[in-house]
């Protein structure tokens, strides 16, 4: 019992803590204390054991996918710093009008993560460019902000086939498969995620406007602001500026299309079971082309990939961290106990993928990081249960996108604190469209799958 106890207690300190903005290293490291106390485990079992190093440690996930991350961050470095992610971005804006900005910044998101732009770097990339789009629109901040998490941290991150995601990533190194796993599912899933989140967004800008909520400015956004008018003039053009995206996404696609046709090689199967080193090749080349085509980046490109290592660390480390919280929960007897009523749920398995997924996720606040923890832990009972390994790859990839955007989420605690908001003032539109839609869409999923298998 009081194991049980203290497995509460040190989930909700961790959200607790996150929420009052504790470095979230921080925060891990005092709530498996707490855990490790309350459940009887020796204290160098959990911080130098569990935590760092077994299955599902911090340092073991981190070290499968340090090459990832770097290569994702020096893709989305290089890609700012050739002002080819600002092109594609103002050319979207060019296109729709201002009056569009919601709908510009999912849509402009969700090109850039599905491209392999990482989605800190996207939120980062999104908010020069939306300080012009709220202003021009009288846009709340706090729907703007909510508009960069659906197109940044939903269908992209979780349902879309291809995507070089760490989470599609994830499932295709757990489970054998290749990173276009169950790939209708996901392309419905995908689509409910983003039609009923954009709808929910334009609902609430209606509110907004009759109640005469609209935008107000904050110094940084003045210095924002400037900076995306000194770039727009002085960018690559948005056709040139999209290749190094489509060359990514070809090199990831390629394979798999001559896999399907029948065609074999060593290349072609080296591309189908190592995803990690063909998604880090892939965002490479992607890197590499934008040194090719873009003149002004080759004079600061080492410069700019230095930066890009740097920005992968924290974010690595940040969930790496999380999941190494996860790593200590699974190792007490009261995970267990939770795992296998899990399991035995009178339920179909298909559903149960989803509630154990969804769950493990919202105890991590992290896709990546409860995807990893459900797959080490989970997935090998449910394969024997009779699921297809594709079609579960892409169902927890679904789930894990549910509750993953809790308050003390890594992602979401960056996005407030870079729009200048408070969880107060923003979370709720957030939750709506990262928490509850993914949720009703992985749900849909699943009801699809259950009717036609």
């Amino acid at each position: 019992m009081l194991g049980n106890i203290g497995l509460i207690l040190g989930l909700a300190l961790l959200i607790a803590l996150a929420l009052r903005g504790v470095n979230i290293l921080l925060a891990v490291l005092v709530s498996i204390l707490v855990i490790g106390l309350t459940n009887g485990m020796a204290l160098q079992e959990v911080f130098l054991q569990h935590f760092p190093f077994g299955p599902s440690g911090a340092f073991s996930f981190a070290g499968n996918f340090l090459l990832l991350f770097l290569c994702g961050a020096l893709f989305g470095r290089v890609m700012a710093a050739s002002r080819a992610a600002q092109s594609v971005a103002l050319a979207i804006t060019h296109w729709l009008g201002a009056k569009r900005a919601l709908l510009i910044a999912m849509l402009v998101c969700a090109l850039l993560t599905y491209g392999g732009v990482v989605v800190f770097v996207v939120i980062f990339t999104m908010y020069p460019i939306g300080v012009t789009l709220m202003r021009e629109a009288n846009i709340p901040r706090r729907l703007y902000a909510a508009a960069i998490a659906l197109g940044a941290g939903t269908f992209t991150m979780t349902a879309l086939p291809g995507t070089p995601s760490i989470h599609n990533v994830i499932g295709a190194r757990s489970l054998g498969t290749d990173l276009f796993a169950g790939g209708w599912y996901g392309v419905l899933a995908g689509l409910v995620m983003a039609v009923v989140g954009m709808w929910y967004l334009e609902r609430q800008w209606r509110r907004a406007e009759g109640t005469g909520e609209g935008y107000e400015a904050t110094a940084k956004d003045e210095q924002m602001r400037a900076l995306a008018e000194q770039q727009e003039g002085n960018q690559p053009s948005w056709q040139l500026a999209i290749l190094p995206m489509v060359f990514v996404l070809a090199i990831i696609v390629v394979p798999r299309l001559l896999q399907m046709s029948g065609l074999s090689s060593a290349w072609i199967q080296f591309a189908a079971t190592q995803p990690v080193l063909w998604a880090s090749f892939a965002l490479l080349v992607g890197a590499a082309s934008c040194f090719v085509l873009f003149a002004p980046v080759r004079k600061q490109f080492v410069k700019a990939a230095g930066e890009g290592v740097d920005d992968a660390i924290l974010p690595l480390i940040n969930t790496a961290a999380v999941i190494g919280f996860g790593g200590v929960v699974i190792q007490t007897a009261g995970f267990h106990a939770f795992a296998a009523w899990l399991l035995e749920m009178p339920i179909p398995p298909l559903l149960s993928v989803f509630l154990s997924a969804n769950l493990i996720s919202g105890i991590t606040a992290s896709a990546s990081g409860g995807l990893q923890i459900f797959m080490s832990a989970l997935a090998p009972a449910y394969l024997e249960a009779g699921i297809a390994p594709e079609l579960l790859h892409r169902i927890a990839n679904l789930a894990a996108g549910g509750l993953d955007s809790l308050p003390h989420s890594g992602a979401v605690i960056a996005l407030l604190t870079l729009m200048g908001l408070t969880h107060k003032e923003a979370y709720r539109d957030i939750f709506v469209v990262t928490v509850a839609i993914p949720m009703l869409a992985a749900l849909v999923a699943v009801f699809v799958a259950l009717a036609v298998t």
